[in-house]
């Protein structure tokens, strides 16, 4: 078992089945969480790209039109 980074409550997982960068969800807050090593086993929240894709989407449909 090993504490979600963000609220601390032990999350129940098979740690000899995790690899480096797999996906993790906490049940108790719904953090999205990946593994950075597996020995010792370390999480950290998820990294948000999809905000900064979207603004990247909306700053390149302007510049992908004609003129």
């Amino acid at each position: 078992m090993i504490a979600c980074p963000v609220c601390e409550v032990e999350i129940d997982v098979e740690e000899d089945e995790l690899d480096e960068g797999d996906p993790i969800t906490c049940n108790e807050c719904g953090a999205d969480l990946k593994v950075v090593s597996v020995d010792p086993l370390e999480l950290e929240p998820l990294e948000e790209d999809e905000d900064e894709e979207e603004a990247d989407l909306d700053g390149d449909e302007d510049e992908d039109l004609p003129k």
